[in-house]
């Protein structure tokens, strides 16, 4: 074998793996897309579930039962959670908005 035909082989077998690496890359780059804008949805779900749990938390409780009132701490306890939940899912993202606001 000559120079040329080891060289011609080398780039014939680089270009194939940078192809395969190229694919692959777009591949888990769509995967990341989707999960991204599916984490998007749940959190405007989880929004809108918090306004509303905050609407019913706002009402004054007229009855005095343990019941209504073991219900209400449960609501309470849930909204905090969302909020935690929330705050975890875009605790990177809060940062780089945080950096293009003071941009």
């Amino acid at each position: 074998m000559t120079f040329l035909e080891i060289l011609t082989v080398c780039v014939l077998v680089l270009t194939i793996a940078l192809s395969f690496s190229f694919y692959k890359l777009y591949k888990f780059s769509m995967i990341i897309l989707n999960l991204e804008d599916s984490i998007e949805n749940c959190l405007s779900v989880l929004d809108e579930r918090y306004k509303s749990m905050n609407e019913v938390l706002e009402i004054p409780i007229f009855f005095d039962s343990l019941e209504v009132r073991s219900v209400i701490e449960d609501i309470k306890v849930s909204r905090d959670s969302l909020v935690e939940v929330a705050n975890k899912l875009t605790e990177n993202t809060r940062s780089e908005i945080e950096t293009q606001k003071e941009n």
